[in-house]
């Protein structure tokens, strides 16, 4: 209902207006259904959402970033797609042939950095993603006109699908490795939901300025309101680069498997307890000296 509800608002609100009551009503009715759910998992004693995982840095940091890539990402694709359509000329087929150059790289590039995330920890590859994606985002504001190619996208598209794909690698890991370890199945569907949320939302907003800016009637009109949102996308994947550098980072070698004092720590923000090797060690009390043998005595 909440979700419902904010994003009818904002679909609506390109066509009926922010003071619209229908939008207005929709936005007031997703806000409180929201405020509604959190309250009720604040209180209940088995929630469906533990909001204590929020208290983790770590795990608000990787989501935080989820959301704004994903909002930045797939509401350009959204308009992307659209244009190599409707201004380009491409028919489905075609188009979905251009963006292999997109997503082929994104399949290229999630393995290298699963790999590279396990090396050198997660921090670093989500940060360069995001860096790479926002400048992809940047180069399509810049470069797309009403005449604009395929070669001429290609550099961007190519940057995209590098970013996209050393996000996918480490992502997961990084929301994983802030829960318990009983906690993980919670952890990935709270994670894979404010993805598909940010998708959600960004083709909800990237939508509404691409309508205010512009519109289908020309080319130039389709590529003045398309720009406008692809800037709004690049920004929020920049915002979500400058937000990665609170990231758990995560030291070659170690352990993937905490005992439940670690797993507790990591759930409360806090730092893992090492245990006193010296406590490890059993004291014995010495016994009585040996005795020889009665027959060998003295």
């Amino acid at each position: 209902m909440a979700v419902l509800g904010i994003v009818f608002g904002l679909v609506e609100s390109s066509s009926a207006g922010w003071g619209s009551p229908r939008v207005t009503g929709a936005l007031v009715l997703g806000a409180v259904a929201l405020l509604a759910f959190l309250g009720w998992e604040h209180r209940s004693p088995a929630p469906m959402l533990p909001l204590r995982f929020f208290r983790n840095r770590g795990f608000n940091a990787i989501n935080g970033v989820s959301l704004l890539m994903y909002f930045g990402m797939f509401g350009s694709i959204f308009l992307v797609t659209q244009y190599v359509q409707t201004v380009q000329g491409a028919s489905p087929l075609g188009a979905g042939l251009r963006l292999l150059a997109w997503t082929g790289m994104t399949l290229i590039a999630a393995p290298i950095g699963g790999v590279l995330s396990d090396r050198i920890g997660g921090r670093p590859i989500v940060l360069t993603g995001m860096v790479l994606q926002a400048a992809g985002l940047v180069v399509i504001a810049l470069t797309v006109t009403e005449s604009s190619g395929f070669l001429t996208l290609l550099p961007a598209f190519v940057l995209n699908g590098l970013g996209m794909g050393l996000y996918f690698g480490p992502a997961a890991n990084l929301a994983l490795g802030a829960v318990r370890r009983s906690e993980e199945g919670i952890a990935s569907g709270v994670n894979n939901t404010i993805r598909e949320l940010g998708g959600v939302f960004g083709v909800a907003v990237l939508s509404a300025v691409f309508a205010a800016r512009g519109g289908y009637e020309s080319g130039h009109a389709f590529v003045t309101g398309m720009r406008a949102a692809v800037w709004l996308g690049a920004a929020a994947v920049a915002v979500a680069a400058v937000w990665s550098l609170w990231l758990a980072g995560r030291a070659p070698g170690a352990d993937t498997d905490p005992g439940p004092a670690d797993a507790d720590a990591k759930s409360s923000g806090g730092a893992p307890t090492t245990p006193d090797p010296a406590a490890a060690v059993p004291v014995h009390s010495p016994g009585p000296a040996a005795q020889p043998p009665v027959g060998l005595r003295g």
